[in-house]
């Protein structure tokens, strides 16, 4: 069996038209026809797919929280991650440079190949190939929808534990930036001088250091909080 028709099994889907599923996962550095169209089209019915499912399965939640929980399940890590699982990487055509250089390991080249992967199982066989693909490929993640805290990134849960407490906001600093141009590292300092709490973050951009300084003053509240509730979801800073 070709690494194609293996593909073609775990996908439970027959394709009519194979060149469709050989340009899905034919990167742009590739020869031949690539799948920056088809990821397009897959990353849309994909937004569709998880919004609808979302909005059946948790009529608590509001609009912004629809659209956290949407955007935790669509984004290029968790799309990755899928595609891990699906051990989609072996199967994507890469140039050499990217073949060279790992791309088959890459988050952004791993989730663009699996949106791609959508559009072409819609294309050739319609909305429903699509919804199903995407509800098989996403099984797990929907049967165990998390909390909405899960997915609040630390400054918002920051600002939410202070605001609950008619306290004042914090304030972040760029204290450093050390590298070169295209490697920049940004140290960041945020303070609440309401709490007496200082934390840092180190992280290649402004906007997720300062994501990391949150998360680290949020991990030297939560002994002082007494509450495994609010404030202490330290599992990492989000992009």
């Amino acid at each position: 069996m070709s690494d194609l028709d293996q593909l073609e099994a775990r996908l439970e889907w027959p394709f009519n038209d194979a060149a469709l599923l050989r340009q899905a996962v034919t990167h742009r550095s590739a020869t031949g026809p690539n799948n920056e169209r088809l990821e397009f089209l897959g990353d849309s019915i994909l937004n569709f797919v998880i919004a609808s499912e979302v909005f059946n399965r948790r009529p608590d939640l509001r609009e912004g929280e629809l659209s956290r929980m949407r955007a935790a399940l669509v984004n290029k890590h968790a799309l990755a991650a899928i595609a891990r699982r699906f051990d989609l990487g072996p199967h994507i055509v890469l140039g050499s440079g990217e073949m060279k250089s790992g791309g088959r390991r890459r988050d952004s080249i791993l989730a663009d190949a699996l949106e791609a992967l959508i559009g072409a199982v819609y294309l050739d066989g319609g909305y429903e190939a699509g919804r199903a693909l995407v509800l098989r490929l996403y099984q797990d993640d929907l049967s165990s929808l998390p909390d909405m805290e899960a997915h609040k990134d630390p400054k918002t849960r920051l600002q939410e534990y202070l605001q609950g407490r008619h306290l004042d906001l914090p304030h972040y600093a760029v204290e450093e930036v050390s590298g070169r141009a295209h490697a920049q590292t940004f140290r960041v300092v945020c303070t609440s001088e309401a709490l007496q709490l200082i934390g840092e973050g180190l992280a290649g951009n402004r906007r997720q250091a300062e994501q990391a300084a949150a998360n680290d003053l949020l991990a030297k509240l939560a002994p002082l909080s007494g509450n495994g509730q609010t404030p202490n979801n330290t599992d990492g800073a989000s992009a």
